[in-house]
């Protein structure tokens, strides 16, 4: 068993040792709160009970846990959100970033050179050409925005291209469907597309997104793989499930429900609308490359309401709950997979960091004796902060000694300098509670 140490339990710890390494953490975090607070946004209460409920009750009715439960489905899922997974082998371009759509909480602004690719094109078919010249494969290519059909023939080129020199990569495009016509959907389907995304705004009137439905409909008629990917805005409930009643009608493959989040502006629409920060927003406080933002409290709830709706109704389309969390692991896959590190490092299967764990002051004597007497030699002392630092696996070992042990969550960054193992977070755990295949 692990115990997250968060602003509320850390005093609890026992070591003086350990609670004093534990609060640079809880320091670091209170500053995020702060800088969260200072752009105008609140975070919820902790609602992490509830959320437990109601992800145990649609286990017991069978849908489908991927990625150590960040990401959860019913029936089909896309191919492509299989490789997001590990982020290998896949990639996602845009030929700009303009866009006829103003939605509130769209996360573009977040990206490099944003106001550049406003009006500006990007040069994807020499970005490809050079990808393709140093011998990378891609199992899947994406193309998105802004919105890709506001460059048809840019766009076709693309696929056309990615056809031509990769014919066996999965491609798939995003839009919101509203320039989609036969001739447009022949000229994809000739050029080898894949998948094709649309997004929906509840916003929008009904007649509108009659349109829009009837486009996905026609869709259906040239492309393999057509579903729908959107964000669950707390509060929309009652029409994200007419949605999918509409969408499983249709018989499109399925739909990628996407945790809501608050894009670092904007903030005013945001309280406007009486949304707060789940809290808390990650499990580890990073640097994350996805743009999307901070997780938006009560999103997720919903989102588990429509997978448990889905599953009630016997729904015949997929449906992917897809948390922010699911989003980051590529990266930190990406960042850790295959390097070198020391032999105290446990790369994590659950949640791609590296792990080692911790004891602190007076405990590390009585830790030496029993590795002494197992003939453990593989540890290190930091005399700066007190600590033993050993592999995760070790812990075995300990069960007889009353002591508390800190497990360390690490990922690595690449500086001007070199490579640097970066420490991110530390939990709670003992010898006597630790399981490192459910822990770690």
């Amino acid at each position: 068993m692990m115990i997250e140490l968060t602003a509320e339990n850390t005093p609890h710890i026992k070591n003086p040792v350990f609670l004093q390494y534990a609060q640079i953490y809880s320091q670091i975090y209170n500053r995020f709160i702060d800088q969260v607070r200072a752009a105008g946004m609140e975070f919820d209460k902790n609602l992490e009970a509830e959320t437990c409920k109601k992800l145990e009750r649609i286990r017991q009715k069978n849908a489908h846990f991927r990625n150590s439960g960040k990401s959860i489905t019913t029936h089909w899922i896309s191919s492509a959100c299989e490789a997001c997974q590990k982020g290998v082998d896949t990639v996602t371009l845009f030929i700009s970033l303009m866009c006829h759509r103003k939605c509130f909480f769209c996360f573009n602004p977040n990206q490099e050179s944003y106001e550049y690719f406003l009006h500006h094109k990007r040069a994807y078919i020499n970005e490809l050409e050079q990808m393709f010249k140093h011998g990378q494969k891609f199992s899947h290519i994406a193309l998105t925005g802004g919105e890709p059909l506001l460059h048809k023939k840019e766009m076709l080129e693309f696929f056309q291209y990615v056809q031509k020199h990769s014919p066996r990569t999965h491609t798939r495009l995003y839009t919101s469907g509203d320039f989609l016509d036969p001739e447009i959907l022949l000229d994809l389907q000739e050029s080898g597309l894949n998948e094709i995304r649309f997004s929906i705004k509840l916003e929008d009137t009904k007649a509108v997104r009659k349109e829009v439905y009837e486009r996905i409909a026609l869709a259906k008629k040239y492309i393999p793989d057509v579903m729908v990917e959107m964000p669950v805005i707390p509060g929309t409930l009652a029409e994200m499930k007419e949605l999918l009643l509409e969408l499983n009608r249709l018989n499109i493959s399925g739909i990628n429900l996407l945790e809501f989040c608050f894009p670092y502006h904007n903030a005013e629409e945001f309280v406007q609308r009486g949304f707060k920060v789940k809290n808390p927003p990650f499990k580890v406080l990073y640097d994350y490359w996805y743009a999307g933002g901070l997780p938006i409290s009560r999103s997720e709830l919903e989102g588990l309401d429509l997978l448990e709706f889905a599953l009630d109704q016997q729904l015949n389309i997929g449906i992917h709950y897809c948390s922010l969390e699911n989003k980051q692991t590529g990266q930190i896959y990406q960042q850790n997979y295959g390097q070198s590190v020391s032999n105290l490092m446990y790369f994590s299967p659950k949640d791609y960091f590296f792990k080692s764990a911790k004891v602190f002051g007076t405990d590390i004597d009585a830790v030496k004796k029993v590795f002494k007497k197992k003939r453990i030699n593989q540890f290190q002392v930091n005399s700066e902060y007190q600590f033993l630092e050993f592999n995760p696996r070790d812990i075995k070992f300990l069960k007889e000694l009353d002591l508390e042990i800190g497990i360390s969550s690490n990922i690595m960054e690449t500086r001007e300098d070199g490579k640097y193992l970066r420490e991110l977070k530390i939990d709670l755990t003992s010898p006597k509670d630790f399981d490192l295949k459910e822990d770690v």
